[in-house]
């Protein structure tokens, strides 16, 4: 395709280009584990990490940290839990609370999949050409949208220009 539309666009779709490179990465990833056939799905992979290092923790407590909905940790979750990846029982103190951890089968594949993830990072670092400043641009990208929210930031904007 010698048309690209939205990098013909530029910074005006910036959240377009995150999400189609975003998609193609996932995708790839996707048909990587259906080769070996592995059963997990990319958008796992955080919540794998998470639970290793933290053990038994709430979908608040994994929302939170990753920035996610709760509503989108509760879907990776049973996904994951349909999956045999997780153990969820409820909370002793609180039983409206789900508490989370990893399944025997997940331990199980721990090394496999960190083998995997780390074949991934390797990818990525070499697509990146070891120039990892695109990480300062996202965090700076990050640290404004939490100073102040983009949905405020282009609201501000929008009035502006209908003032004027």
């Amino acid at each position: 395709m010698d048309f690209d539309f939205i990098k013909g666009l530029g910074y005006k779709a910036l959240d377009s280009r995150l999400k189609r490179i975003s998609d193609r990465m996932s995708h790839d990833v996707r048909k990587f584990y259906k080769e070996f056939g592995i059963d997990v799905e990319p958008n796992w992979y955080l919540v794998f990490m998470l639970l290793k290092k933290k053990g038994k923790i709430s979908i608040t407590d994994i929302a939170e940290p990753l920035g996610y909905s709760h509503p989108s940790v509760v879907v990776i979750v049973r996904k994951m839990n349909e999956n045999g990846y997780l153990i969820i029982k409820k909370d002793s103190v609180d039983k409206r609370k789900q508490i989370i951890s990893l399944s025997p089968k997940a331990i199980e594949m721990l090394p496999q999949l960190e083998q995997i993830w780390d074949s991934c990072e390797k990818t990525i670092l070499n697509v990146l050409s070891e120039d990892l400043g695109i990480f300062t641009y996202l965090d700076h990208i990050d640290q404004e949208l939490k100073n102040e929210s983009f949905h405020h930031r282009f609201k501000q904007e929008y009035l502006k220009s209908i003032k004027s």
